[in-house]
């Protein structure tokens, strides 16, 4: 198992223990709730016997509506706020990836995003420092075997990591923050399918 893969099981594993921890107190405050709405019917009920059994009735079946909305609401709040730890733990465990992990990322990265074109890539202060020959070589292997070439700048760009690559004045923000929002949406299904399926 790869350090990325144990990560990956481990971020799993406390989300899995806060899920059941979150969900179990989602619920025993939904049981709260209903039992006080119920209460709360019940008294109500009580001053208005002298109304028809329809009234009462319907009544019920609104309380009874809105107390499954706010139980359904809260599961719902308790279930995405998970979901964001759980990503938010996930992008922590990019941020904190060991240098040859972070540069193998980057160039299966550029590998998804060159084109075959000529462009120009570019990275932080910190990366150029400190990126290796081989890196380097590779990045213009990976244009090359993509059908173009990239031209590493030294002019350095205020991101956090990842790079970013331009094409003829047009620029594709190759960060890993931005790779992670972009995927969003897919990871947070994936994740509740985890959690909750």
């Amino acid at each position: 198992m790869t350090g990325l893969e144990k990560i990956k099981s481990q971020i799993l594993d406390e989300a899995k223990a806060a899920a059941d921890s979150k969900i179990a107190e989602a619920k025993a405050k939904a049981d709260e709730i209903v039992a006080q709405a119920e209460a709360d019917a019940k008294k109500i009920s009580e001053t208005i016997a002298h109304k028809s059994e329809l009234d009462t009735v319907n009544y019920k079946e609104r309380t009874a509506s809105s107390m499954d909305l706010q139980r359904r609401t809260k599961l719902l709040a308790a279930k995405q706020e998970m979901i964001q730890n759980v990503l938010d733990k996930a992008y922590q465990s990019l941020e904190s990836m060991n240098e040859e992990e972070y540069f193998g990322v980057l160039l299966k990265l550029l590998a998804r995003y060159a084109l075959p074109q000529d462009g120009e890539i570019f990275f932080s202060a910190g990366d150029l420092q400190r990126m290796s020959d081989d890196f380097k070589n590779a990045v213009e292997n990976t244009a090359r075997d993509k059908g173009g070439s990239l031209k590493i700048s030294a002019e350095e760009r205020k991101i956090e990591n990842g790079f970013v690559l331009a094409y003829g004045g047009i620029e594709e923000n190759c960060t890993l923050q931005a790779m992670f929002d972009e995927k969003k949406d897919e990871l947070s299904d994936k994740v509740y399918h985890i959690l909750f399926a």
